[in-house]
């Protein structure tokens, strides 16, 4: 199969270079337009759950992903304010053999690597960077895109994957951002920083009152991601910025000094005022749609943005393989299988923060709740979410 049609691509991010590479599976040329100087990625660590690797191994990725991938021996949630264990599961060969594939961390520019070598094999994929699109606009047969610097790229096919402020979705959908008031602290430290007891091989969550700490390894462990998050007092604008220190300290003094640590670790720390949206039941029209966080920016609780983006791009790969390119058909296919299931992650997310920063006697509800569930039971829980598989990732079997 070989498309006669260019799609143009914006954003090169892990959503746009896996779109890009699934076009290019299917003899599809595509125009990848990144507004950065490089084809590449910032920022700390992410995990991957079992569907991120169904989905990486679909795309012809797993492998890459898998030799630049931490892989974790549990998942844990500890009680910032008492020290105890509330949640403990392993996600080793019972964890696999259930869901088909591994739990791991890995840092977000290994990931973006680890696709981006894949692409680079492609003759069919042309990448433009320094190219920040200012307009986009729908033109009978096709469609227009407008860089700042005023050159214009016309193509057969349009997929916005240009983040979670999407130039594409404004023009698509047109609807605002929600604020979440939640403050993130990222920063990635040296294993020698890492305070000994706390190098575990597990992304651990120390949960706290209206606030919590995330720590995992990453590249073999010589790594660690240390990721904080609090409810502002501050009326917040969605951004990134450069943190402070201060700020961080004075919103986790009601936690014990062990997972208190942590924030006398980073040397520097990225400062993101979170953000979503809320789901809509459209994509796009005509020969444009939108994937990863430009269709459905979620909150970080679920750990699950990269990973949806990556099933994006494996589920529009497959649209269009069914409709035999028929780009406006396929769009439309894809936006019906991927809509409800990115909305279901995006409002459990929100839940989950719920859960993670409970306080007073909601604290004490939810440790006992989870303490000492049954391992079938978690996996049970999860089931819908890591049990995602390509074969099926259109509703009916390939």
């Amino acid at each position: 199969m070989a498309g006669s049609e260019k799609v143009l691509i914006v954003g090169g991010g892990i959503g746009g270079l896996a779109a890009a590479l699934a076009l290019s599976r299917l003899g599809v040329a595509s125009t990848l337009l990144e507004q950065s100087a490089t084809i590449g990625e910032i920022g700390a660590g992410i995990q991957l759950g079992p569907n991120a690797f169904a989905a990486m191994d679909a795309l012809g990725a797993g492998a890459n992903a898998r030799a630049r991938a931490v892989f974790t021996e549990r998942l844990v949630l500890m009680d910032a304010v008492d020290g105890s264990e509330v949640a403990a599961f392993p996600v080793g060969a019972a964890f696999r053999a259930r869901f088909g594939n591994p739990y791991a961390v890995i840092h977000r520019a290994d990931i973006h690597e680890a696709i981006r070598d894949a692409a680079a094999s492609s003759d069919l994929i042309e990448f433009v960077t320094s190219a920040r699109v200012e307009a986009v606009a729908l033109e009978g047969d096709g469609v227009r895109a407008r860089l700042a610097s005023g050159e214009e790229y016309r193509a057969g096919a349009l997929i916005g994957c240009d983040g979670v402020k999407s130039v594409v979705r404004d023009m698509l959908i047109g609807d605002a951002a929600r604020v979440s008031g939640h403050v993130v602290y990222r920063a990635v430290v040296s294993k020698e920083d890492m305070p000994a007891d706390l190098r575990w091989n597990a992304p651990a969550v120390w949960a706290g009152p209206n606030c919590h700490l995330v720590h995992y390894p990453l590249r073999g462990g010589s790594q660690y991601n240390i990721v904080v998050t609090f409810h502002s007092r501050e009326a917040e604008t969605w951004g990134v910025r450069d943190g402070s220190k201060e700020e961080v300290l004075s919103y986790f003094s009601g936690i014990l000094e062990r997972p208190r640590r942590l924030l006398d670790t980073p040397k520097s720390w990225k400062r993101w005022s979170t953000a979503d949206r809320e789901p809509s039941e459209h994509w796009g029209e005509g020969r444009a749609t939108l994937l990863g966080d430009a269709a459905h920016p979620m909150l970080q609780y679920l750990a699950q943005g990269a990973c949806m983006a990556l099933e994006d791009a494996v589920t529009l790969g497959a649209a269009l393989k069914a409709a035999d390119l028929d780009f406006a058909a396929a769009f439309r296919r894809y936006e019906a299988a991927r809509i409800p299931r990115t909305a279901r992650v995006v409002l459990s997310a929100r839940e989950m923060g719920r859960i993670y920063h409970a306080k007073g006697v909601e604290r004490l509800v939810r440790n006992e709740l989870w303490r000492d569930r049954p391992l079938e039971r978690y996996y049970d829980a999860l089931e819908w979410l890591y049990g995602w598989r390509a074969e099926t990732c259109l509703g009916t079997s390939a």
